[in-house]
């Protein structure tokens, strides 16, 4: 069996070593310094992927996993690494991709946002299946690597109450008649509720609507249903719960969401992130302002309490109009303008149309910006702060920003927006002269 020095963690949280061929070999369960035995479970010409057999030396931050289910359940992949030391890796990650992608080194790195490491996941697609070789039906996450269901009974990184439901949720689908035709359960928490979105594709029987009540009313969660699309998503019981919101106490600020909305699914760290993304745009009155993907108003709204005017701009209409509502039931709509546009499809001539602009926020999925940023012209802000959700798109696109808009990366850092996954969310402050 192979034996290795792991060199360095890559995006994925896997270690990266050398075989004795000198091909690199990624190993699933490895930490930085690490001396493993391993074996290969993918070869490919250039590169190998394999996990731990054996750990011969351990590093120091190696700790005990939390979560029984650890290495079987897909959500989770670092458990295994202390969690201060997981915000240094990632931080890492960070500054590998915008050095080796974009050939930018950050002026500042920005202390690590950091925050609690269990029970932070407010948002979560749970699936579900009957597999009854292993007892009827499951409800989790994906195994590693699988389109297979993890058999867990619990989990960490969701709140307790959640995680104390999942066996209560297995029993309660097995026992509807759409036990084959419900293959998917959706998590939102704001703040004093709790809604479960059990997606069907067939219609419930009058015997199901009244297990889900039963299940709503013991364990004080709101039940909805979603037959098609997110947006057919409706509330099935109690009918006059209250709406999913979500708070920012530093701003004075109250979100409403559906629970098939995107919000971020750490709420403790948005709230520090928001106050970075603030301090380094420094909104000020009578500025313009604009705030791409901008979602359901989560940086235009605490952008509009600083003064300035923010025009928001977003592919999803419903967002759109969620957005617009958040602002007028804040006070900012004098403030506050929103659009849709499908921004991956920009051009100088569509951020143009937005009015001069004297600073941007852009906050974009995971395929990141390269439309807009490759749109910048002589309209163009001088100051910019993107949130990105990968680095590697986020690398990719200062470039361009770099070495052909004339920007300089001033400052980069990780918010731990999912402690104990390979997840990395980054902010970063650009301007140019």
């Amino acid at each position: 069996m192979p034996v290795a020095r792991i060199e360095s963690l890559n995006h994925e949280g896997q270690g990266v070593a050398r075989s004795p061929e000198g091909k690199t070999v990624f190993v699933e369960g490895a930490l930085p310094g690490e001396l493993v035995d391993y074996a290969v479970d993918r070869d490919k010409p250039k590169y190998a992927r394999a996990h731990v057999e054996r750990v011969i030396e351990a590093s120091a931050l190696r700790v005990s996993p939390r979560c029984v289910f650890f290495g079987h359940c897909g959500g989770c992949s670092m458990q295994h690494l202390d969690a201060h030391a997981q915000a240094a890796i990632k931080q890492r990650v960070l500054e590998d991709a915008l050095w080796h992608q974009a050939r930018v080194r950050a002026d500042i790195i920005y202390p690590a946002i950091d925050g609690p490491a269990w029970g932070y996941r407010y948002r979560a697609r749970l699936s579900v299946r009957r597999v009854e070789r292993l007892g009827g039906v499951l409800v989790g996450f994906h195994q590693r690597r699988s389109s297979y269901i993890a058999d867990m009974t619990s989990c960490e990184v969701l709140p307790r109450h959640i995680s104390d439901l999942l066996p209560r949720l297995r029993d309660l689908v097995a026992r509807t008649s759409v036990v084959e035709r419900l293959p998917q359960i959706e998590l939102g928490i704001g703040d004093g509720a709790t809604v479960l979105v059990f997606r069907i594709l067939d219609p419930i029987s009058r015997a199901d609507e009244a297990l889900f009540r039963q299940f709503a009313d013991a364990h004080d969660v709101q039940v909805w249903l979603q037959p098609g699309g997110p947006d057919s998503a409706y509330r099935l019981h109690p009918v006059d719960a209250p709406a999913l919101t979500y708070t920012v106490p530093e701003f004075g600020l109250r979100f409403d969401f559906r629970p098939n909305d995107f919000t971020q699914v750490n709420f403790l760290i948005n709230r520090v992130l928001l106050r970075r993304a603030i301090d380094l745009l420094s909104p000020q009155p009578g500025e313009r302002i604009g705030d791409l993907f901008c979602g359901l108003g989560n940086f235009s709204l605490p952008i509009a309490r600083r003064g300035a005017h923010v025009i928001g701009v977003e592919g999803s209409d419903a967002l759109v109009a969620r957005a617009a509502a958040n602002a007028a039931a804040n006070g900012l709509s004098a403030l506050t303008e929103f659009h849709a546009a499908d921004l991956f499809e920009a051009t100088e001539d569509s951020l143009d149309a937005l009015g001069a602009l004297d600073k941007l926020l852009i906050d974009p999925p995971r395929e990141g910006a390269i439309a807009v940023v490759k749109a910048l012209g002589a309209q163009a802000p001088k100051r910019i702060v993107y949130v990105s959700c990968n680095p590697a798109t986020l690398a990719r696109d200062t470039a361009v920003l770099v070495h052909e808009k004339g920007y300089r990366l001033l400052g980069a850092g990780i918010a731990n927006m999912f402690p104990h996954t390979s997840h990395v969310e980054s902010i970063a402050l650009f301007e140019r002269a």
